[in-house]
């Protein structure tokens, strides 16, 4: 199966210039002319359906780590909880705290160990952390004993801390031994102020059910040896978004779903009948554009880019494109890939630049500098896939669509409408018209909160195509 929607789910992303359409939104111009479109609708869709298929009994903890994989962690994560999400997940103790600082109040897991010296401040901001060895939880829980001893700051603001007890089953990345399991509940049981909200583990291979089966034997393994000795089970998780859809092991009571919510599925997985169809209704989220800032003609056997590596074999024009390796376009992709415009595939050509990638026009009548390019996506019908781009660099969708560079802007839209953006100078929401009146910038509604309908401030403003 592909490892995006099918052409059914998947859609154009808004055609109209995007000048005319941050305008309409009460939004600055872009400060360049490559930035990534993300479709909240789309991520928002995805949630319900990874939901739907967990059950109704099923949590659902949306990962958003590495910004949001390339779509923005802030806005992934608004969006998702918006959507029914009933926890949050991330990789680092900053990202959480950064979920924190803007307001979301859902429950956020870490998914890796934070320094030991750290945990007082991750229990202050409601952070549930992850056991992953047994060494480290011990110098987490003893800084939190000193935390807790200490009448200053830290101890007022924690009240508690919440772990989740990883079980080392078959990835070889972290956990406990499963015959362990006991001992450090034991451990955290007996330390005061700390409390077990979770036990957990990794697939390594969920496209293989016979593996798979295994390490749920092992979490079985070391559940059924807490509850031997006297601890409450809390709720278990194992699946991510590869082992929902291949079906490879029972759902459990919590799922930690990523690559899913963003559209995509992982390449080559076997995909259950019972899944099929929740899989095609996935809805990629991100869009890559550019337009140009040269577009000229150059004479058969002049050469294009550094080094010279592309020489035209007949009078080509050359279009500019202002994305590069910087922006996460590799240099893997030199002379592989395309682009779309006005609907139609043309070669890059020469070298990837850090900033730059030349397009080939030659067989595309008229292409000029208002014209938008789409380098990950869909344009009239014809599109990009990530899985293409990731098969081109040999390397999997996940770090296709991660390795999109925090430098590139984020135009986010919903119902065809922007929603808001992201550059390096921070968030801005669009303006809107509300019943109650009053207009200008909007700075204090979340952009993954967007109203389901919403009028634009200028009555007469041109909406996106």
């Amino acid at each position: 199966m592909s490892t995006t929607a099918s052409g059914d789910a998947a859609r154009d992303s808004p055609s109209a210039p995007i000048e005319v359409r941050l305008a309409a939104a009460g939004l600055p111009p872009l400060p360049r002319l490559a930035w990534l479109e993300i479709d909240q609708d789309a991520l928002a869709a995805n949630l319900r359906e990874v939901a739907r298929l967990g059950g109704p009994d099923v949590e659902v903890a949306a990962v958003v780590k590495a910004d949001g994989y390339g779509h923005g962690l802030e806005v992934a994560a608004r969006t998702f909880v918006a959507a029914g999400a009933a926890r949050l997940c991330v990789a680092t103790l900053d990202e959480g705290l950064q979920l924190r600082g803007i307001g979301v109040d859902a429950p956020i897991i870490v998914l890796f160990p934070v320094p030991p010296e750290s945990t007082p401040v991750a229990a202050a901001a409601r952070l549930e952390l992850v056991v992953g060895d047994e060494a480290g939880a011990t110098e987490a829980l003893r800084a939190w004993t000193g935390a807790m001893r200490d009448p200053g700051p830290a101890r007022e603001r924690a009240s508690m801390l919440l772990l989740h007890l990883e079980i080392e089953t078959g990835l070889s990345r972290g956990g406990v031994r499963p015959e362990r399991a006991a001992v450090s509940a034991r451990r955290i049981a007996e330390t005061p102020g700390v409390r077990l909200v979770g036990v957990w583990s990794h697939l390594a291979s969920p496209e293989d059910e016979q593996a798979s089966a295994e390490q749920r034997r092992r979490l079985e393994a070391a559940t059924s040896d807490l509850r031997l000795a006297g601890h409450p089970v809390p709720p278990r998780h194992l699946l991510g978004s590869g082992g929902l859809f291949a079906g490879s092991s029972p759902v459990l009571e919590m799922v930690r779903p990523g690559l899913a919510l963003y559209g995509h599925l992982p390449a080559g997985l076997p995909i259950t009948a019972s899944t099929a169809a929740s899989g095609r209704r996935l809805i990629p989220a991100m869009t890559l554009k550019a337009r140009p800032v040269r577009v000229h003609e150059i004479s058969a056997g002049e050469g294009v880019g550094y080094g010279g590596t592309w020489r035209a074999d007949r009078p080509s024009r050359i279009a500019t494109l202002p994305v590069g390796y910087g922006d996460g376009w590799v240099r893997g992709y030199a002379g592989r890939s395309s682009a779309l415009v006005r609907g139609r595939r043309v070669p890059l050509v020469g070298t990837v630049a850090m900033d730059a990638v030349m397009a080939d026009v030659t067989d595309v009548p008229g292409v000029g500098l208002t014209d938008e390019f789409v380098l990950l996506g869909r344009q009239q019908g014809e599109w990009i896939e990530a899985s293409e781009l990731a098969r081109l660099r040999t390397t999997i969708v996940w770090e296709v669509l991660a390795g999109m560079a925090y430098r590139l802007p984020r135009v986010y839209h919903a119902s065809a409408l922007v929603t808001g953006m992201r550059t390096l100078r921070g968030e801005a929401s669009a303006s809107w018209v509300h019943p109650e009146g009053g207009e200008g910038p909007r700075t204090d509604r979340p952009l993954g909160d967007a109203p389901a309908a919403a009028t634009r401030r200028e009555a007469g403003a041109r909406e996106p195509a």
